[in-house]
């Protein structure tokens, strides 16, 4: 046994030796790791019978090419070629689908490559970027260290007709840890279209018939509400006292014209551009969860509830429209169907999430616990969360520099217009409180003759 481990004890030794040398050994320079952040630029044109699409990606981003070399690290730029139109197809062709009527296009022929210095500006137009590419090459002797070269290609797709509806499928997440896309698309006897993306967003239609938009925020609202716990609690807070169809259909409808009117405004460009707006709207938003939760403990008035239910149902529009601006420049051009059809996925979540929640109060209250014992417990939970966001968020408002603008026509002009939306918001208050003032009389009187019958 002794003498059998002597013999292997070398082995080890060589072993051991082997693995450090490996470990520790420097990467080799033509080692490509994943870059952190990558921006792609795009640009796609349809003309005649052929969509052509224009890319520029860092040349580092194309991994596992082991790209012509010379001298300390710099690209041979004369041998590149043909290691340029392997790395389009392997990392670029391969993760774009382009669909024309709903058709996959097939057979992307890769016209031109080129290695660009990573100041060439000439990415402004889809002229001026195509012009570039099929120019003449850089010269032989420009020292250009690979990692910081940028690559440039032209892809072209046969199509029926440039007056085609097309969508595209792009996958390009794998270029980097982070990867932005800025896609522009030239619609023949239109502006061009501006798109901009993180990662892959699935199928994006580049000029949407209004059905398809409709759909896609529809679906979009809908999820919204679903996925923003704190509109939900919001929700929650507002029917947990009153379940009963009249009080909801007056509750909820308050909320819908009050946040669908902030959500119109900031839609259209109706509100402060200041950076620390978002961050006050975000607090004022966990503000009125604590505050209904509270309001429920101590005791909901319901002829004040729907007040107070209008009043930050403007706040959580303005929330709504965060989520939405990031979206809308996939409506084409459908902006009004594509805001109307987010608002009404709002809602179907909305009405959604009633159905559920005000059987499982009612199952709770009857078999669990006594009606005000759960109404306390559940808002005493939303505030003890509510308040944990409020001053998280209220430690981020903290954080920006909040200047009053310049006192010039600017400004009285911009104070002008607010004064005039605060009017037309009173006074449509005042409309509801007409309108929910004699629903709630007509209820009170139903249930003051059921009590004189019994």
């Amino acid at each position: 046994m002794k003498r059998r481990g002597h013999r292997a004890f070398p082995w080890i030794l060589i072993t051991v030796w082997a693995t450090g040398a490996v470990l520790l050994s420097p990467v080799s320079s033509t080692a490509h790791e994943i870059p952190a952040t990558v921006t792609v630029q795009t640009y796609l044109r349809a003309e005649g019978n052929i969509l052509r699409m224009l890319i520029r990606v860092p040349l580092g981003s194309m991994r596992d090419i082991q790209f012509p070399l010379r001298g300390p690290g710099y690209i041979n730029i004369a041998d590149a070629d043909p290691f340029l139109r392997d790395a389009a197809v392997l990392w670029l062709v391969d993760y774009i689908q382009l669909f024309e009527n709903d058709s996959l296009l097939n057979d992307a022929e890769v016209v031109a490559t080129k290695i660009s210095l990573p100041s060439d500006q000439s990415f402004r137009t889809f002229d001026t970027a195509l012009a570039h590419i099929i120019g003449p090459p850089l010269p032989e002797t420009t020292d250009l260290v690979w990692q910081q070269a940028m690559m440039d290609v032209v892809l072209e797709y046969a199509i029926a007709s440039d007056r085609s509806r097309f969508s595209i499928v792009s996958e390009l997440a794998h270029l980097g840890l982070t990867t932005s896309t800025i896609l522009r698309f030239d619609l023949p006897g239109s502006d061009e279209r501006l798109y901009q993306f993180i990662g892959n967003p699935g199928l994006i239609d580049l000029d949407p018939s209004w059905i398809k938009a409709a759909l896609r925020f529809v679906e979009l609202g809908f999820f919204h509400i679903l996925d923003g716990i704190d509109h939900l609690l919001f929700l929650l807070c507002l029917v947990i006292p009153f379940r009963r169809l009249v009080p909801l259909v007056t509750l909820v409808t308050s909320f819908t014209i009050a946040h669908s009117i902030t959500l119109g405004a900031s839609t259209f460009g109706y509100v402060p551009s200041v950076l620390w707006f978002p961050a006050l709207v975000e607090t004022l938003i966990a503000l009125s969860i604590v505050f209904m939760a509270l309001e429920n403990l101590i005791g909901a008035n319901l002829r004040r509830r729907w007040l107070v239910a209008f009043g930050f149902g403007l706040v959580h529009g303005f929330g709504f429209s965060f989520a939405l601006q990031e979206s809308l420049q996939f409506a084409g051009a459908h902006l009004a169907t594509s805001l109307l059809s987010f608002n009404i996925g709002i809602e179907l979540g909305q009405i959604g999430v009633l159905l559920v929640a005000v059987p499982l109060l009612g199952l709770l209250f009857r078999y669990a616990l006594p009606e005000r014992a759960g109404v306390m417990l559940l808002s005493a939970l939303i505030v003890h969360t509510s308040w944990h966001w409020m001053a998280e968020r209220w430690g981020t408002l903290r954080a920006y520099t909040i200047q009053l603008p310049p006192i010039d026509i600017v400004f009285l002009l911009a104070l002008t217009r607010w004064a005039m939306a605060i009017l037309i918001l009173v006074g449509l208050a005042w409309i509801l409180h007409g309108v929910f003032g004699k629903i709630d009389d007509a209820t009170d009187q139903r249930g003051s003759a059921a009590e004189a019958k019994l």
